[in-house]
């Protein structure tokens, strides 16, 4: 008597990380390990296929790809290109289109270079990571299941120091009665 065959699984690759987040070294380095170590798991359970003669094998994989190289079409000069279809580019969120408006409005006269570009937008990933992670935190501790202004405006109060705290906090009420008024 044969077992019926069990359906076998494929595991899904992580998804990609989310642009305006950085993972962190740790996150980076055990990603990988726990993919690993899920594949090697699920291969442990997989039913066993029954084996076939090579030559058999051999015989039926030459006569598949005879079938296909006949079916195919000739190859075209232009490299194999489908006419129509342009490799889209994966597109990365960045805060440079903001950052340059804001330098405009403080100094109109000056300039940046892509290397302070990439500095600065690293800055607000990060300072909007920790902000993140507080106003979490926050929410957690007392048990709501949602950020609000009033978590962000603790965790700006909390992250960010003295002045840079009061202007931060004046400015964000400014824009949240903005938007609430719209």
């Amino acid at each position: 008597q044969s077992e019926p065959a069990l359906p076998s699984y494929k595991l899904a690759a992580p998804p990609p990380p989310i642009p305006h987040q950085s993972t962190s070294a740790s996150q980076r380095n055990t990603t990988p390990l726990l993919v690993e170590a899920a594949a090697a798991a699920a291969a442990s359970m997989a039913p066993k296929a029954e084996k076939k003669p090579v030559a058999e094998k051999a015989e039926k994989t030459t006569a598949a790809k005879k079938t296909k190289a006949e079916k195919r079409p000739p190859a075209s000069k232009e490299g194999g290109e489908k006419k129509g279809k342009k490799k889209s580019k994966k597109s990365v969120e960045t805060y440079k289109i903001y950052i340059f408006k804001v330098l405009k409005q403080v100094h109109p006269d000056i300039g940046i270079s892509s290397k302070a570009m990439s500095i600065m937008n690293s800055f607000i990933n990060d300072i909007f990571e920790k902000l993140a992670g507080e106003s979490a935190k926050l929410a957690r501790y007392n048990k709501k299941p949602t950020i609000t202004s009033r978590e962000i405006q603790t965790s700006v109060r909390l992250v960010l120091p003295g002045e840079l705290a009061k202007h931060a906090v004046s400015e964000g009420t400014k824009a949240v009665t903005k938007f609430t008024s719209a």
